[in-house]
């Protein structure tokens, strides 16, 4: 008999006076020698606990003594082994991480369709759609057959993934799963909220499912977050395994590939040769100049964006919001858009600029025949591998959808390129900035790099051709730079309460037309810190449109591709490799002007 019992539960419930729910629940785990982890919160409660079967037993009459517990019902399991290393007990906002305000399961929640109603459904072949909220990585494994599959790396993705389905699934019947139910607790909901009538969650998930009717119309295992990886529909564990080094989930054919090495590499993330790299750099770089001829953004569509009311605006005017939130716009140009009827209400009805709004909601902007500015998309990869890639950004070109431009950046060729990659950039740069970016390649590797920009660790040099001759050679400047957000989104030095910041410098060449080269080393990362920083000191950047030299801010922020380039480009980049924590150098071609 399997020596190990494993239980998994959740509950929405106000729960009080967390610190001391807390000591009490990890002493008495201690002392029973369970080990797994339980969130708390003040919405209720998620746990994954492993142990002796008596233990564990104990551990639920202890969980029903609590006030709102009293009849929360465990999922169980069992194994052979021990799948848990530690025994944790964390508070935390969320029990579940979502981000949206406004939603709250503890008071309510969508209907609940049971598992033995469901196969009967897909017995009988009712039209239904089947809504797959797990992520990439868990789906990998398997799901239920024909289901959709959102394609999101987090459940904080999920609210973008809604956005993007199709207005006709808002009268289908819908039901959603996740592994045990907790996530569509909040999915359900929410999807309310945007419009969807016909909700339903699959009652204890996927698990629950297994443990009622088997395996019938799902093909694959489940996903577990625990050392199993994966459960059958008997809710045994299987050979599943997880790669060591990029975490995706590997089935029986992964680990019988030649390139699946324990500890080292999986088929996802095997090093390629110097050979194979250029081969795949050569793939990809032809699937940008695919999707870039013509621009994404070049021909018209209807454009969605989405605008999530922040709880400081709750009950004010939809106009308000809009002014608060973008005040770069001024009140009668959004007065304009809202009159046109750009914007939609939660539920699908066009809103007007007197809405009451509420925390939480999301609203929608519809731009018809959307065509975006020209860019340039000449972007030149430089290397990649199986955890990054080292490009050089052309200019002008948005890194990021933002203000005229969606498809038109630099996130969505690379997502196009790489597909079904979303590839991460690391840090960023201005749209009219050129030079080096660093991506990742997997949410893992991201958690590992990321870091490393924000704690300052990364060796960042740029050049800058500037107005003026400096008399130092070395100098520097540590002005601290602003949060408000004026005309183009710039900002502005502010003695008294701007975030720290500095920036070194040194005269490469002084010009006989009156301008410097310069190597620029910011040893922190504000935004447009160089920028401002040298019209502080008197040397604005070449081509700026900005930062002006008569020490006013010009309204463009995006320059066309026919205008004077600005002159900044990032050079040089030395950072720990994400998956061999080895130092590792980049250094781009130096452009015309330096």
């Amino acid at each position: 008999m399997p020596a190990i019992t494993n239980i998994a539960a959740y509950r929405f419930t106000r729960l009080d006076d967390l610190k001391s729910l807390r000591q009490r629940l990890l002493d008495q785990c201690r002392t029973w020698g369970l080990k797994g982890t339980i969130l708390l919160s003040t919405e209720g409660i998620n746990l994954f606990v492993a142990g002796r079967r008596a233990e564990i037993e104990k551990l639920v009459a202890e969980l029903h003594s609590i006030q709102g517990l009293e009849t929360l019902a465990p999922k169980y399991s069992e194994s052979d082994d021990q799948p848990f290393s530690r025994m944790l007990v964390r508070i935390k906002k969320e029990i579940i991480s979502f981000g949206v305000e406004g939603i709250d399961p503890g008071t309510r929640t969508s209907p609940k369709l049971q598992a033995r109603e469901l196969k009967r459904w897909l017995d009988e072949g009712r039209p239904v759609t089947l809504l797959d909220t797990r992520n990439d990585y868990e789906v990998k494994l398997g799901t239920f057959r024909g289901a959709k599959v959102l394609e999101i790396d987090h459940f904080r993705e999920f609210p973008d993934a809604v956005s993007q389905l199709p207005d006709e699934l808002k009268q289908t019947p819908i039901v959603m799963f996740c592994t045990g139910g907790i996530r569509c607790e909040k999915a359900g909901p929410y999807m309310e909220r945007e419009g969807f009538q016909n909700i339903f969650q699959l009652d204890g998930g996927i698990l629950k499912y297994f443990e009622e009717v088997g395996g019938d119309h799902y093909d694959g295992e489940c996903f577990v977050f625990d050392h199993r990886v994966g459960v059958d529909p008997a809710l045994q564990e299987t050979d599943s395994a997880i790669c060591f080094v990029c975490q995706t989930p590997l089935d029986r054919d992964d680990q019988q590939d030649a390139r699946f090495v324990p500890n080292l590499s999986c088929p996802y993330c095997h090093k390629n040769s110097d050979e194979e790299m250029a081969e795949n750099i050569a793939q990809h770089q032809a699937a940008i100049r695919k999707y870039t001829t013509p621009l994404p953004g070049s021909q018209p569509y209807l454009n969605e964006r989405p605008l999530n009311i922040p709880a400081e605006y709750d009950g004010t005017p939809l106009l308000d919001v809009l002014c608060g939130i973008f005040p770069h716009v001024s009140e009668d140009e959004w007065s304009e858009i809202v009159d046109r009827g750009s914007f939609r209400a939660p539920n699908g009805e066009t809103a007007t600029e007197n809405q009451i709004v509420r925390a939480g909601e999301r609203y929608r902007r519809i731009t018809p025949g959307t065509v975006e500015p020209e860019v340039n998309a000449d972007i030149r990869i430089l290397y990649e591998d199986e955890a990054i890639v080292v490009l050089e950004k052309p200019a002008p070109l948005p890194m990021h959808p933002s203000g005229r431009f969606n498809r038109n950046t630099l996130q969505f060729i690379l997502n196009a390129a790489y597909a079904p990659q979303k590839i991460q950039a690391a840090h960023r740069l201005d749209a009219n900035t050129t030079g080096l970016v660093v991506c990742t390649r997997t949410r893992h590797f991201a958690k590992l790099l990321q870091p490393q920009f924000a704690r300052g660790e990364v060796k960042k040099i740029y050049l800058a051709r500037v107005q003026g001759h400096p008399a130092e050679d070395d100098f520097f400047c540590d002005a601290p730079i602003g949060m408000e957000v004026g005309p183009a989104g710039s900002r502005d030095i502010d003695e008294a309460a701007g975030q720290m910041a500095r920036t070194n410098f040194k005269v490469v060449s002084r010009m006989e037309d009156g301008s410097s080269l310069l190597e620029v080393e910011p040893v922190t990362g504000r935004t447009n810190q160089i920028r401002l920083h040298l019209r502080t000191l008197g040397f604005p950047i070449c081509g700026d449109a900005t930062y002006l030299a008569d020490g006013t801010t010009g309204e463009t922020q995006t320059l066309s591709p026919d205008a004077p380039p600005l002159c900044l480009h990032s050079w040089r980049l030395s950072f720990r490799h994400p998956l061999t924590n080895l130092p590792i150098h980049f250094e781009a071609a130096k452009p015309d002007w330096a």
